[in-house]
């Protein structure tokens, strides 16, 4: 497999999975604003999408969007309970919990990156909608050990990765102690600490 990526964003998501799985990967950045890749190739000419994450399956097809990625994964590597097993009630939560931060948590960061919105946008409206979605995470986080239970599972590592980006805008993690201790647990995962350092070299 080869996942294209581009430094902490959400395809980091999917490299935490791979070294969850413990599977070989080749791994190639991506310039997400000049679409070109670290080898100088046009990301769009692979990608039309121009997006990450984007992984390249051993049969040279390719794979994109975060819960695609994490359906294959789990699905290719069924013990691994980074997706419950169908037809039972914790399948459904994580793909509820996949679709809340897909749908809702990711995309409430989008006008912290957009040069084009104006600060005052930032500090009102965008960061009490923002809070009001970790306000959920956190009491969520308050009853269970990780998002579904006290097991980890896929849409983890995508809550941990998307927590990451609270820098970016005026809210702090302290606002929220339960979503605190489950973002430092996390980070002692093996699997994220390598993953953290491959995307800090």
């Amino acid at each position: 497999m080869k996942l294209y990526f581009y430094k902490n964003a959400c395809s980091l998501t999917v490299r935490i999975l791979i070294h969850e799985l413990g599977l070989p990967c080749e791994y190639e950045a991506v310039d997400i604003y000049s679409k070109k890749t670290a080898s100088g190739k046009d990301y769009k000419t692979i990608n039309p999408k121009g997006n990450v994450p984007a992984l390249i399956l051993d049969n040279g097809q390719m794979l994109t969007e975060n819960i695609a990625i994490q359906f294959y994964l789990a699905e290719k590597h069924p013990n691994s309970n980074l997706i419950p097993t169908a037809h039972t009630e914790a399948r459904y939560y994580a793909i509820e919990n996949l679709s809340f931060i897909a749908t809702d948590l990711h995309k409430s960061f989008v006008p912290f990156f957009a040069p084009n919105v104006p600060e005052e946008a930032k500090a009102g409206i965008f960061t009490a909608i923002l809070r009001g979605k970790f306000d959920f995470v956190n009491e969520r986080l308050a009853h269970h050990r990780y998002l579904s239970g006290d097991e980890f599972t896929g849409p983890d590592a995508y809550l941990f990765v998307v927590t990451r980006w609270l820098p970016a805008t005026p809210l702090s993690l302290k606002e929220w102690p339960h979503l605190k201790r489950f973002m430092d647990e996390m980070e002692k995962r093996p699997a994220v600490k390598k993953a953290l350092a491959e995307e800090a070299e």
